[in-house]
């Protein structure tokens, strides 16, 4: 194994090691500033005086935000700027709903599984509605707002499924837990219910998300990736919602279920670049066959072609065999900047790209996340925002 190949595990290895048994996160400049009112507590401070509840009421919500210090410093800048400081009141805490909503875990849990006993691919479709919330704004569950001109209504969200089952879920928390819940909070955890569900490690979900009042349909279709961007671009995509190099490898990872839409590989089976050919990169049998399935861009195919029902490494032996099935997939294992790190999930005992997803999948749920008592609110129905219910 060459150094820099080794170089490549140990980082892996130690990115999921940190993020996983850290039991207090805090920005590098976080004892450097105070808030409006109180100097946030310092780490051990906190260790000392732990809170044992749950979220408060609104009346106090300065202690909710000071409550759980796990996480904390959780950056909510607006999605397009990264320049801005981020607030000292953007933290989550694993304990957040223990007293005001204490069955919240088992609502999801149970809902979750039952949709999953009835539709396996429901999971995937999770994972690509949560990716899609926290790709815009952040984590604020604004892709769940249905209203003319929402990211719902734009083209990047036309094959997006699961609305109903987080919809189902809220139902049952806002019977149990009425107005106190967020939509944020509840498709994060639902996304993590759903992985977890196909082989992927459980991971603590940190609640306190606040859900969004924005959803502009032009900024899902301008932003959102849709598996024809080159690998700089992809690069620049994760950098602007505070997500590296290792995150984008691992999370394009979940290529490993689900399927495609084959209107979005049309030009790489027929007019690559415009030359009215098919792209060259492209496994000769793995294009044929490909061919056979999309002969309507209407059709469906696998992502991966291999195992498409199991959540494994094969995604990125796919790659390594010219068999990815979207261009952003394939790029990745020809672009420097990335092909070690597929290189790695490849050839690595499997249990390294499942806990390392599992890191991926948390960073990403902690993405841009609203959580002072002036950003957003907790949604009564996920798909409006409060004061069209009334």
């Amino acid at each position: 194994m060459s150094s820099s190949y080794s170089f490549l595990v140990v980082l892996l290895v130690i990115s999921a090691v940190v993020v996983l048994a850290s039991a207090d996160y805090k920005p590098a400049n976080y004892n450097d500033v105070k808030d409006d009112d109180n100097q946030v507590p310092s780490s051990q401070e906190y260790k000392q005086n732990k809170p044992q509840s749950g979220n408060p009421t609104d009346e106090n919500e300065d202690d909710e935000d000071e409550e759980g210090l796990i996480n904390v410093g959780i950056d909510h800048r607006p999605w397009t700027s990264m320049l801005s400081e981020p607030s000292l009141q953007s933290y989550l805490s694993n304990v957040y709903y223990q007293k005001s909503c204490p069955s919240l875990e088992e609502i999801i849990h149970k809902k979750v599984a039952a949709w999953i006993k009835k539709d396996a691919t429901i999971a995937a479709s999770i994972l690509r509605l949560h990716f899609h919330d926290c790709a815009i704004r952040g984590c604020d569950a604004s892709i769940l707002l249905s209203h003319p001109g929402s990211e719902k209504d734009a083209d990047a969200s036309k094959t997006l499924r699961g609305f109903e089952l987080i919809d189902e879920i809220k139902a049952e928390v806002e019977e149990k837990c009425p107005k106190t819940v967020s939509c944020a909070d509840i498709l994060t955890a639902a996304a993590r219910d759903a992985t977890v569900a196909i082989g992927v490690p459980f991971w603590e979900v940190p609640y306190g998300r606040k859900d969004g009042l924005v959803s502009i349909a032009k900024e899902a279709d301008y932003a959102v990736p849709k598996g024809r961007e080159s690998v700089t671009t992809l690069i620049e995509f994760f950098q602007s919602i505070g997500l590296n190099l290792i995150d984008l490898v691992v999370l394009s990872g979940a290529h490993t279920i689900g399927k495609c839409n084959c209107g979005v590989i049309q030009d790489r089976l027929y007019n690559y670049q415009g030359t009215g050919k098919a792209d060259p990169t492209i496994d000769v049998k793995y294009l044929n066959f490909l061919k056979r399935k999309c002969k309507r861009a209407s059709e469906y195919v696998e992502l991966d072609g291999e195992t498409p029902t199991t959540f494994d490494s094969m995604y990125y032996t796919n790659l390594q065999m010219n068999k990815g099935l979207l261009k952003t997939d394939q790029l990745l294992n020809s672009d420097s900047r990335t092909s070690g790190l597929v290189d790695a999930m490849a050839n690595q005992p499997e249990w390294l790209f499942l806990q390392q997803f599992s890191v991926s999948m948390v960073k990403l749920g902690n993405t841009q996340v609203l959580t002072g008592k002036k950003e957003g609110e907790i949604r009564i129905k996920c798909s409006s925002i409060n004061s069209a219910n009334y």
